[in-house]
């Protein structure tokens, strides 16, 4: 539960522009402006055309590496210094990417999305309770071991 890994009680807000993805950046802006906080307060969580499906990244930083979503929000923030959780849809087979991400998972990949989804909650909670780069630590492994994050 998350109240009782943020001991003491910490306030968190979770939101979902109500935008289209690549036009969120003046929402999340409005949002942190109505909070008083800043771009490093805030936690991206977005889906990644680059990761492999069910796969999650925790960065504290980057750029929007040609995500238009994240690209919105750099631009409207100015800045690209916030913790982000990229949630990994790459398909299995070669697609066009924005008609790939306008549809629905089947059927058969819901099991891996809870799992997916389930793994960047407790991203978020880590994230909260224990900052960015042990998350890291703990997020960013693969089969083989930890993966180096690019900055």
């Amino acid at each position: 539960m998350v109240v009782d890994r943020l001991q003491p009680m910490k306030n968190v807000a979770l939101a979902k522009p109500q935008t289209f993805m690549n036009l969120s950046g003046p929402a999340v802006k409005a949002l942190l402006e109505r909070y008083e906080l800043t771009p490093g307060r805030l936690i991206l969580v977005y889906d990644e055309l680059a990761l492999p499906f069910g796969q999650i990244r925790v960065r504290p930083k980057g750029s929007h590496a040609g995500h238009n979503g994240v690209k919105s929000v750099i631009g409207s923030l100015g800045t690209n210094e916030f913790p982000r959780v990229r949630l990994g849809i790459k398909p299995d087979h070669p697609i066009d990417g924005a008609t790939y991400v306008l549809k629905s998972f089947k059927k058969a990949q819901m099991q891996e999305v809870d799992e997916m989804v389930a793994q960047a909650c407790a991203a978020v909670e880590s994230i909260i309770a224990d900052g960015v780069e042990k998350s890291m630590t703990m997020f960013n492994r693969r089969a083989g071991g930890l993966k180096q994050e690019e900055e």
